[in-house]
């Protein structure tokens, strides 16, 4: 959480994934964060399986930097192609 927080002050975060149980603390500190610089949050699955496919524990949020990758889970999200939940 704290790298993406870091990200977004540098303004290398082109998007923000956030898992549908994102921590209240998570909710207060990133989120709000991305929202105040206009930096668009998608929805993920749950922080256990972001993390999962991150190869950690737990992941709550996860910042975007690739413009290409931000853009497809962008188009995921809005049902333009399946993503795995």
């Amino acid at each position: 959480m704290d790298q993406v927080r870091a990200a977004l002050q540098a303004g290398t975060v082109v998007c923000v994934v956030v898992a549908a149980d994102v921590s209240p603390r998570a909710q207060e500190k990133v989120v709000r964060l991305a929202a105040g610089r206009g930096v668009p949050l998608l929805p993920g699955p749950s922080a256990e399986a972001i993390g999962a496919r991150l190869g950690r524990p737990g992941v709550m949020v996860a910042g975007v930097l690739d413009r290409a990758l931000a853009h497809g889970l962008a188009e995921a999200s809005r049902g333009g192609a399946p993503m795995e939940a």
